[in-house]
């Protein structure tokens, strides 16, 4: 049941006045309607009663000024009037054709990362957010982007470099000591001896105590710079593959498309040529006194190749970040070669030793194999010794008694004469 409808009246019509009419209704049955007619110009309107059968009380005593004229019929039950209402109900607006897409209104506008799912508090999420802000904030193609990141990050990092430099050039200059404190305890080892070998290895603690040389000093760049290069790595991945659409053209000469891998192989060559000088240069001013150090450096040394086949199917946002990495390392190397440069920084200039003058000789790779070979199977063999024994201790003291003697030394003695009588028999 409709309770009210309202029908708009033309304000030219009215001749400049404002009309308002409402209709009213005595009871639910009664069929006999009350019109209240307000009519006014602009700043005052008065409300006046038009009356079919029933005396209403006025409710419109002063309203504001209004545009147009309302009428209203309250509480209508009638069938023919409910037709009579549908019939003037105007049609919905229609949808207008070739409406301009958002992206259309918006000249240039690109969509925020979080509408493509990327970004967050996540290390891959926090590269993102770097690469969205310096693309968006700083209006920076992606290469740009990407390279600037690149720089920064191994910026903040240079400390580390710089502790890992001062400690491989002690290790360095004190080879020869370190040298000979190993051979001995390696000696030892293969002898069995295994107090000496814990002296000597004692030795060697004290040693590296004294001359303030640590190791794992060596480790730090390699430990940080790997975490933030796998964040960079799938983060780019993640910004190629959604995609973002921007970086499509966001590249540079050749590779202008940083969505797709690169199509002359020129990026994935750059990349390990790059490596292999990175690798020949920074490990010859990182030369620690162990003897597999060479070996180390032959495994890196086919690390270029070994990754070339899967670099050829990167995306090119991966390989710029990567190749910008590289030669970011090799004008790190070369600045921390310059003599004025170590002594600013305090890193000790680097003895030159030569080979013969050391306890242990240089060895090719494959001797330096075979000797890492044998080193190993004498230790396992001293281990698997040393298990033995305590097997055999452990079940002499809770195991019976072992018989060690032919004769019981407490049993009773025989007798002379039957000892005389065994003989003559």
């Amino acid at each position: 049941m409709l309770s009210r409808a309202c029908r708009l009246i033309s304000k030219n019509a009215l001749s400049g006045r404002i009309v308002c009419i409402q209709e009213g209704v005595s009871n639910y049955s009664n069929r006999s309607r009350d019109y209240h007619i307000a009519s006014g110009h602009h700043g005052s309107l008065r409300c006046s009663l038009i009356n079919t059968g029933t005396n209403i009380t006025p409710k419109f005593s002063s309203l504001k000024p209004i545009t147009a004229a309302v009428l209203v019929r309250n509480l209508s039950t009638g069938d023919g009037d409910k037709a009579a209402l549908l019939d003037v109900i105007p049609e919905p607006p229609t949808i207008p054709q070739g409406a301009p897409e958002i992206a259309e209104l918006v000249a240039g506008a690109e969509p925020a990362f979080a509408s493509l799912g990327l970004g967050g508090w996540t290390p891959v999420g926090i590269v993102q957010n770097c690469m969205e802000f310096l693309h968006i904030g700083l209006d920076l193609p992606w290469w740009g982007c990407i390279a600037i990141g690149t720089v920064v990050v191994r910026t903040l990092l240079f400390p580390l470099v710089i502790a890992s430099q001062r400690n491989a050039a002690k290790m360095n200059n004190h080879m020869p000591q370190l040298q000979v404190l190993q051979m001995k305890m390696t000696e030892a080892r293969q002898a069995g001896n295994a107090i000496e070998s814990a002296r000597y290895g004692q030795e060697m603690v004290l040693f590296m105590k004294e001359k303030k040389l640590n190791p794992l000093k060596n480790m730090l760049v390699p430990l940080a710079q790997a975490p933030i290069f796998i964040s960079f790595f799938m983060g780019l991945r993640e910004m190629a593959n959604t995609p973002v659409e921007s970086m499509r053209e966001g590249g540079l000469f050749w590779f202008t498309d940083l969505t797709i891998c690169d199509q002359f192989y020129a990026l994935p060559i750059i990349t390990s040529l790059t490596l292999f000088l990175t690798i020949e240069l920074g490990t010859d001013s990182a030369r620690m006194s162990a003897a597999n150090m060479q070996t180390v450096k032959y495994i890196l040394r086919a690390m270029p190749i070994f990754i070339f086949p899967f670099t050829i199917n990167f995306p090119g946002a991966i390989l710029c970040y990567w190749a910008c990495s590289n030669f970011f390392s090799l004008v790190q190397v070369g600045f921390l070669r310059i003599p004025t440069v170590r002594d600013f920084f305090k890193i000790d200039r680097i003895v030159a030793h030569k080979p013969e003058t050391l306890p242990i000789k240089k060895k090719g790779f494959t001797e330096g194999i075979k000797e890492s070979w044998t080193n190993m199977k004498i230790s396992r063999e001293l281990e698997e010794r040393a298990r033995i024994d305590e097997i055999r201790f452990q079940k002499a003291g809770k195991g019976p008694m072992v018989k060690t003697y032919k004769y019981d030394p407490t049993a009773p003695k025989p007798s002379s004469s039957t000892a005389v009588n065994a003989k003559k028999r």
